[in-house]
């Protein structure tokens, strides 16, 4: 056996090991099981020959939270009814910065998903350049079908109890499924009542106090940004692309409005329910229109069939069975199946980014990593929304408001920088980047030499 692949059984046999142990000490969270080996398997052959990181126990220490906050949430429906539910707040890593990350409503939430997101989210904020840790929160609460003062009622009580623990220079919050614009500013209310003091200890506010201009367009411009760059380092361009969409969101719709900007044709947004298609192209008019569905009248995306003439719903079905140059799942986690990533290269992907927070099953990713295809993982390719609430961050910290033109260029910026840094760390001998591999390399150095640095703590 040569000595190379010695060197590969010996890691191999390092990953296992490793993985054994993660998954003895979080028994039952495949989630974050899936999350620590797609970031490990890459990262263990870069530190392979680098003792340091072996010897602090690294990747060990990362994969366990600073603290996980588990919390009781009382509330009061319109009809008088005492109803629980349960808070949770994983403040993952603090080695660069504050812990930062979204607050996810959704019934769906549980310690593995949170752990999953948090654990990413560490590599995700490490990549954007700024001083931010990662965390993530939530709450197994389905806001849907709850009235405004329903939602007013549990959105108080939840930051009646996460107040004491987070903080504008300690752990800073922002949105994330089930928690908009409205729901951070109920809990901004309670929070500015509850400490009497005006600080940017969430993001994703409102304009009117002390929000950052490009937050909601941000996630979703960031990932089609990121697109661009991928298919303009291998010699492509967005022109004339056809794109699969999925989801119907904030992060969804932009990305959609942004791949028009940007020369391509959206086909699909999705929900719970189904798909919609339009056979020639999303158009600004329909975009705009489901934007105002979802925020605004809270509907369901097959009505956008029953206003529009060329649009028809797919029910109960996702939107990978047609056929498109690139795929954007923006919904949620594991919505790309092996499955479903086989049947995308059977019809002509040739590019698939993660704007979702780990939309791809393990399957998936794996057949376009065989495939060879263009393959941008969350981390990477959704950072654009964290990085622009770091940028409110940095305003409400100087008590200023920049304008839309220079956070659009930040943002650019931000998203051309974090591709660069893929590709310095993931690019191929034969010259085929791995974007895997770049964005869990680059996100791991900055973090895991700040441990480094700060002792065994």
């Amino acid at each position: 056996m040569s000595k190379s692949h010695e060197a590969d059984a010996k890691t191999g046999e390092y990953l296992e090991r490793y993985m054994e142990g993660v998954k003895k000490r979080n028994p039952n969270e495949p989630e974050f099981h899936q999350a620590i080996y797609e970031a490990a398997a890459t990262i263990f052959p870069y530190i392979a020959d680098k003792p340091k990181y072996h010897e602090n126990q690294i990747l060990e220490r990362m994969a366990e939270p600073e603290r996980s906050i588990t919390f009781r949430v009382p509330w009061t429906d319109d009809k008088g009814n005492v109803r629980t539910n349960r808070g949770y707040r994983i403040q993952f890593n603090s080695a660069i910065g504050p812990y930062k990350g979204g607050i996810r409503f959704h019934p769906s939430v549980n310690p593995s998903i949170l752990k999953f997101l948090g654990y990413e989210q560490t590599f995700k904020n490490s990549l954007t350049g700024l001083p931010m840790g990662g965390g993530k929160g939530g709450a197994n609460f389905n806001p849907k079908g709850k009235s405004e003062n329903e939602v007013m009622r549990f959105c108080q009580s939840f930051i009646t109890e996460l107040y004491r623990h987070i903080g504008e220079d300690t752990d800073v919050p922002a949105g994330d499924i089930g928690v908009g614009g409205r729901e951070i500013g109920f809990m901004f209310g309670q929070y500015k009542r509850i400490t009497n003091r005006f600080v940017g200890v969430l993001t994703g506010k409102g304009l009117e106090f002390g929000g950052s201009k490009m937050r909601t367009e941000a996630t979703g411009y960031g990932a089609m940004f990121f697109l661009r760059n991928m298919l303009e380092q291998a010699g492509d361009s967005m022109e004339g692309k056809r794109c699969l969409v999925s989801g119907s969101g904030n992060v969804a719709t932009h990305a959609a409005e942004k791949c028009l900007q940007l020369g391509g044709t959206p086909l699909t947004l999705s929900d719970s329910g189904g798909f919609i298609l339009a056979a020639n192209g999303l158009s600004q008019e329909q975009i705009d229109w489901v934007k105002d569905l979802k925020g605004v009248r809270r509907g369901r995306i097959s009505e956008a069939a029953d206003e529009f003439n060329d649009i028809t719903f797919h029910e109960g079905q996702r939107p990978w069975g047609v056929e498109a140059d690139c795929a954007m799942p923006s919904a949620t986690q594991n919505e790309i199946n092996g499955e479903e990533g086989a049947t995308l290269l059977k019809n002509g992907v040739k590019a698939v980014a993660e704007a979702a927070n780990m939309p791809c099953e393990q399957g998936a990713v794996d057949a376009f990593q065989d495939a060879g295809i263009l393959f941008g993982p969350a981390k990477a390719v959704n950072a654009g929304g964290v990085g622009v609430s770091g940028l409110e961050m940095s305003q409400n910290s100087a008590r200023i408001a920049w304008s839309e033109d220079s956070l659009r260029k930040l943002l650019e910026d931000m998203m051309k920088d974090i591709h660069d840094a893929c590709v310095t760390h993931g690019k191929d001998s034969d010259g085929h980047v791995n974007y895997l591999k770049g964005s869990n390399i680059a996100g791991f150095v900055k973090v895991a030499d700040a441990m480094i640095s700060y002792g065994h703590v």
